[in-house]
């Protein structure tokens, strides 16, 4: 599957995937994140049930702490 992820192209092994599994893909489980697919937010919620597919494009953004 080809994905843009934050404007770069990225190849993942599997043939279907959720935003859930793309998560763990990425190492990015337990972050507190923000994800975009194709121009729409997709709840934290809606991650295990939202399907990715092949040219699909993400924003990935983490939120940062501090002060």
């Amino acid at each position: 599957m080809q994905l843009t992820i934050n404007g770069k192209a990225r190849s993942f092994e599997l043939a279907q995937m959720n935003v859930a599994q793309l998560v763990e893909q990425l190492e990015l489980v337990g972050k507190r994140l923000a994800i975009e697919l194709n121009g729409e937010i997709v709840p934290r919620s809606q991650f295990e049930y939202t399907p990715l597919s092949d040219s699909d494009k993400l924003e990935i953004v983490g939120a940062v702490g501090g002060g």
